[in-house]
């Protein structure tokens, strides 16, 4: 209660908007990412647990979509 604030920011009040848009590009990247971790995750043990591949081949599975899902979608 110490600190004395200009308003609520839906009348106006200061925003820093250039933090605000450098998080949310954080979060888009940390998403799209995320997602392509967890596809190729899915189909790494897909491939490890119904196509014979094992641990070893679900692991390469894994690491080989990893990589190409990445450069894919910078």
């Amino acid at each position: 209660m110490s600190e004395h604030h200009s308003g609520p920011v839906e009348t106006g009040a200061s925003m820093d908007y250039k933090e605000h848009e450098k998080t949310y590009d954080l979060f888009i990247a940390g998403t799209k990412y995320g997602t392509v971790i967890l596809v190729a995750l899915m189909l790494a043990m897909a491939a490890g647990f119904f196509g014979g591949a094992g641990l070893i081949g679900g692991l390469l599975v894994w690491i080989i979509l990893s990589v190409a899902g990445m450069f894919m979608m910078r």
